[in-house]
Order: structure tokens, then C-alpha cells, then sequence
């Protein structure tokens, strides 16, 4: 038992063992910049540079007097800015295939406050992609670059909780994409709607399409990225509705969407 919660332990990033510490405490900024100095696989020697990085790749922290607070672990999730987001590509690997549309939906106490949604320039459309997206080479021809829209996203985006409803697949290609292009990476905290709703939606699957059908979320282009967010961003709201009492910030809410309280264990997520 012991040697498993060591492996567990060994197996988290940086990023969440910072996580996990801030989540408990604030830290003094000398000990926060001590941490960073001790992390393996840096970009930045300099401990300074370092959090700067963070804070532009989008990690939720903030310096308030001497010391360094998540922001997420404050918030109410209710006064959370979330991000929903989704893309269309053209491969499923980011280094043979690229985002050809980007859509994203801005959340916040109950409201769609902005949104985010381009096509991306790519000569190759396969045809299987074209007949699931509908998204044509000819309807790209004229579209912004990849290293365009990215760079807006990145700015769209800023440290609000990403949220999408495969979350793997939508955040890490992103990512991925961030790093090709030499834009950093993502650092935002993140949310799995899939996961969510099989905790707090009662279905006999959670795809999205079966979803907007069970929620009667009416939104047309199924597959388009604009309009997957948004229904996304409707499924959100729905879970949102059906939290326990106790789940009160942004981080009570991440870890509730992982915890064992699954209504049915016995269906799968897609």
C-alpha cells in the first residue's frame, strides 16, 4: 500500500504538486520561488523567470503582499471564469495534423460573457474529416494561419479553468500546438465535463450528442467547434445546478469531478 501512494506520488508534474500545495496554504513568495528552484525540467534556471513563465501559460496564481495564493482555490465556482472549448482537426496526432477550427465559450455566474470561434488555413481536409465537420479545403483557403489563431486564443483564454468535453484530447492538443509554434504550453487548471456530468447528470451515456438529446440543448453543427462549446457550455451549466453542498470553490469542484460519487458505475463516459 505504501509503495503505491510513493509511485502515485512520484508520478505527479510539478505543476500538481504545486497545486496541491497551494491548495492547502498560501505560500510566502521566498517559499514559492524556493519550490520552483527545486523542480527537475524547468525552462528557466531562474526560479523568477520561472513563475513568469507560469503565470503567461496560464497557472492561477497571483501575489497578494508577501505571498503567493491560487486563485481557483478562493474562488467560488460560481464567480469562476470558465472556458469551454472545443477544435476540430485534421489528425488526431499534432505533429502530422493540425486545429482546423477553434471554438470557445467564455462562462461565468450563469452567463455567456464572450466567446471565440475561427476557422485555421490548412491545405489537407481527409475526406472522412469533411464528411463529419462538413469543414471543406475551399472553406480554409482564406482563413487566419495556425500560429494566428493560437496566438489570439492564448490571449482569449488567459488563466480562466479550461473546460472541454473530452478534456485529454482538447487540452493536450492545444497544448501540444502551443509548443510547436514556441507559444509555452498550457498551465490552466482544467475540467472534464464528461467526468463532471457522470457525477452529477443522471444518463444512460454521456457522448455529447446523447447528452443534448437528454437536455434538449437545440444547437445545430454537430462537430463544429463553435457550436460543440456551446452545447458543452450548456451541460456545464446543468451540472453546475446539481453540485453537493459542499463543493464551494473552483478546486472543490475539480477534485469532486474525479472523486467515487459517479451515479452509475456501470456506463462508460462516451
Amino acid at each position: 500500500m505504501k509503495s503505491k501512494k510513493k509511485k502515485s506520488k512520484e508520478n505527479l508534474s510539478n505543476i500538481d504538486r504545486l497545486t496541491q500545495k497551494l491548495n492547502i496554504n498560501d505560500m510566502k513568495l521566498e517559499e514559492f520561488l524556493d519550490t520552483l528552484d527545486g523542480f527537475k525540467d524547468t525552462f528557466f534556471d531562474n526560479p523568477e523567470l520561472e513563475m513568469e513563465l507560469l503565470l503567461s501559460n496560464g497557472f492561477p496564481i497571483e501575489l497578494k503582499g508577501d505571498y503567493i495564493y491560487l486563485k481557483t482555490s478562493k474562488t467560488a465556482f460560481y464567480n469562476q471564469t470558465f472556458c469551454v472549448v472545443d477544435i476540430e482537426t485534421n489528425g488526431s496526432d499534432v505533429n502530422k495534423g493540425q486545429i482546423i477550427e477553434l471554438g470557445a465559450v467564455k462562462y461565468k455566474e450563469g452567463k455567456i460573457i464572450d466567446s471565440f470561434d475561427s476557422l485555421v488555413y490548412a491545405r489537407d481536409v481527409p475526406k472522412y474529416i469533411q464528411e463529419v465537420t462538413n469543414i471543406t479545403p475551399r472553406m480554409l483557403e482564406d482563413a487566419p494561419r495556425i500560429q494566428n489563431v493560437l496566438k489570439e486564443f492564448k490571449l482569449f483564454l488567459s488563466d480562466d479553468v479550461f473546460v472541454a468535453h473530452d478534456i485529454k484530447f482538447d487540452y493536450n492538443f492545444i497544448s501540444n500546438s502551443f509548443l510547436k509554434y514556441d507559444l509555452g504550453k498550457l498551465e490552466n487548471r482544467k475540467l472534464c465535463t464528461i467526468a463532471l456530468a457522470r457525477r452529477t447528470i443522471d444518463a444512460q451515456r454521456y457522448g455529447l450528442g446523447f447528452l443534448k438529446e437528454l437536455l434538449n440543448i437545440n444547437i445545430d453543427n454537430h462537430h463544429r467547434a463553435y457550436s460543440d462549446a456551446l452545447s458543452t457550455t450548456y451541460i456545464l451549466e446543468e451540472s453546475l445546478k446539481n453540485l453537493p453542498q459542499d463543493v464551494k470553490t473552483t478546486e472543490d469542484l475539480i477534485l469532486f469531478s474525479k472523486s467515487n460519487n459517479i451515479i452509475n458505475k456501470e456506463i462508460r463516459g462516451r
